[in-house]
């Protein structure tokens, strides 16, 4: 049986809407996972549920003791600066600061 491509759109029934969202995250977080692993990679993935969860992955391998949230993200928030097509990105690192705002 051949599955049918999905339409790429908002899915208006919040039940599932939360659903997708669950098992697509779940397979996101095993695919950087897979990844860290077979590719030998440095993987972090952060993902924000629609209600502001926060939902992380790093493969803590090789993330050294320094590389720790308050000196990674400035130098994203640099970064960001540099590239005019980043908004979204900005908008994550604001978020991401106040996070580590209230963890403190």
């Amino acid at each position: 049986m051949v599955r049918g491509k999905t339409q790429m759109k908002r899915i208006e029934n919040p039940t599932s809407r939360q659903v997708t969202f669950s098992k697509r995250r779940n397979g996101l977080l095993k695919k950087a996972f897979e990844l860290s692993v077979l590719c030998d990679a440095e993987v972090a993935l952060i993902v924000f549920s629609p209600r502001g969860k926060l939902y992380e992955f790093a493969s803590a391998r090789k993330i050294r003791p320094e590389k720790t949230a308050k000196t990674i993200f400035p130098r994203v928030a640099i970064d960001c600066r540099l590239n005019s097509h980043t908004t979204s990105i900005k908008k994550l690192v604001v978020r991401l600061a106040r996070l580590e705002i209230l963890k403190t």
